[in-house]
């Protein structure tokens, strides 16, 4: 079984085809996926999603490019008490598609760890061009005491190292079978497999051979495959590793 570890399907592009979504995840032998929040406002669609199937499970928070949403510790430790919220995020900061004074960002970033170290459960990290920034809020809070993953990973393997000391994931998407990625994959190769998780991000960064198209969680066994051939290792194994690692993480039932 392979889990997807961070996709969005209640965004629009996917919300409407449920049914074939979750037709492809059954083929592909992907038999868990996490919907993540982005906003509190869209957060209930994300909660009824998580409760309407075993095989989903969901996060709360608000992802660092919507400015303009307060957040405080107490509401989003009561959102997260739901059984099937099983993290903090999508948080983090973003500074590729934001500029000028960003403390907001910040700040709410630190709310978000401070919420998950209140409830015990991870955190999902989002980082853009801020990776100093990202890693330096982490120690300062210490995200470490929950641990969580470094979504969507693309910064470099320094980057990698620090977020594994301090007890996070590193999880590679789609990305990685992009021909202009070779950077990247060289992270990939020298992240243990005890600490990776693979994703989709869906609806976005389809892996190859889908690039360009609408990203979903069955496409997640063609980034596993690409991390197998990577490391060099069987594709069952990344598929048993990283399923462990989730499980591990979230706290949730291998079964």
């Amino acid at each position: 079984m392979l889990v997807d570890s961070h996709c969005h399907l209640d965004f629009p592009e996917l919300a409407g085809n449920l049914d074939d979504v979750f037709a492809l995840m059954a083929e592909n032998g992907v038999g868990r996926a996490l919907c993540v929040a982005v906003t509190l406002e869209d957060f209930p669609q994300v909660r009824a999603l998580a409760e309407s199937r075993p095989d989903l499970y969901a996060t709360v928070g608000v992802h660092p490019d919507y400015e303009g949403h307060a957040v405080d510790v107490q509401e989003l430790v009561r959102l997260a008490a739901h059984p099937k919220v099983i993290g903090i995020g999508e948080t983090g900061l973003d500074y590729y598609r934001l500029k000028g004074d960003l403390s907001w960002q910040r700040e709410r970033f630190r709310t978000h760890i401070r919420a998950a170290r209140e409830c015990g459960k991870p955190l999902v990290i989002h980082t853009r061009a801020a990776a100093e920034d990202t890693l330096a809020i982490m120690r300062e809070e210490r995200a470490g005491d929950v641990g969580g993953v470094m979504h969507c990973f693309t910064e470099s393997w320094e980057v990698a190292s620090a977020a594994m000391d301090l007890g996070f994931y590193i999880s590679f998407s789609g990305i990685i079978t992009f021909k202009s990625a070779r950077e990247l994959r060289e992270v990939a190769r020298q992240v243990p497999l005890e600490r990776a998780l693979v994703e989709t991000d869906a609806p976005y960064l389809a892996p190859v051979p889908f690039r360009g198209r609408t990203n979903q969680p069955g496409y997640v066994r063609h980034v596993a495959a690409e991390l197998a051939r990577i490391q060099g290792v069987d594709e069952g194994r990344v598929e048993a590793v990283t399923t462990e690692n989730f499980c591990r993480l979230f706290n949730v039932s291998g079964d």
